[in-house]
């Protein structure tokens, strides 16, 4: 019987996340899901650790997020202080912590993009980015802000299972590996991840999967309480390059789901 062991949202792109019991599913993912982004005020691009020498430092702040009716309220833990999204003194806190000029904001950039690193391993760099190099520096766009109109990669909702975390572990020599490493809203006690094309209900909400999730070198990285693991990115990049969507080969793990029918997520909800 599958159910929904973890539930998270990500105010912030590449900020920590919030752990959840419960969240209203929206068309467009979770209520308050990578909503607002760092925006690089030199050249315009969207902050993601997807490069970690310009934004790893994302993954050190804290989010908060509250419900005030229609709107929400964000506040950010940074360098021991917190302060509320929207504000100058966020814009300020995260200039500094990040080293560099940023303003936040929850308008989607035209034609977002962003900043990142190929991990080092050529097994991680998708069939699709023709002539990239492995460890590479290049600038991509945002699909799932076209597509979602949020800071999300592509699907609306991101979901990893146990199974899944469980053969990854035993490909790894044993190791555990944290579902926390992919930054997932939904992990669900499951043998196996869901198949593209599939429906997942849970409750009223309908949830259909789009495509596996590419992987960048965030697992990879040292984030909260977790350390650093090479070992992560080596082991997809070896087992794990499946097809996504026609376009090609790349490294996947976990997959990306669109909301078909709103409704409320719960933690330990039945997965049908």
């Amino acid at each position: 019987m599958r159910t929904v062991v973890a539930l998270r949202r990500y105010p912030l792109k590449s900020a920590r996340g919030e752990v959840l019991t419960a969240a209203d599913a929206e068309s467009t993912g979770l209520r308050g899901d990578r909503t607002w982004a760092c925006i690089d005020r030199l050249d315009g691009t969207v902050g993601s650790a997807k490069q970690p020498r310009r934004w790893g430092r994302l993954l050190d702040i804290g989010t908060t997020m509250r419900d005030n009716g229609p709107e929400t309220m964000l506040t950010l833990h940074v360098d021991g202080t917190s302060v509320r999204a929207g504000s100058a003194a966020a814009d300020v806190a995260l200039s500094k912590h990040l080293g560099r000029s940023v303003r936040l904001s929850r308008e989607l950039p035209p034609d977002a993009r962003l900043h990142r690193t190929l991990p080092d391993d050529a097994g991680m760099v998708p069939d699709w980015m023709d002539g990239a190099r492995p460890g590479q520096e290049t600038i991509t766009t945002i699909a799932g802000a076209g597509r979602v109109g949020r800071f999300v990669d592509f699907g609306a909702v991101h979901i990893v299972t146990t199974g899944a975390l469980s053969l990854l572990g035993e490909r790894m020599g044993g190791a555990g590996v944290a579902a926390e490493r992919f930054r997932p809203n939904l992990v669900i006690d499951a043998p196996r991840d869901p198949e593209p094309g599939q429906e997942l209900r849970l409750g009223d909400v309908v949830l259909r999967v789009v495509l596996p999730t590419p992987r960048c070198a965030i697992p990879g990285l040292a984030q909260a309480e977790l350390p650093a693991a090479r070992s992560v990115l080596s082991t997809l990049a070896r087992h794990y390059r499946v097809p996504v969507a026609g376009l090609g080969r790349a490294a996947c793990f976990g997959t990306y789901a669109d909301v078909v029918q709103p409704g409320q997520l719960r933690l330990g909800q039945l997965v049908r």
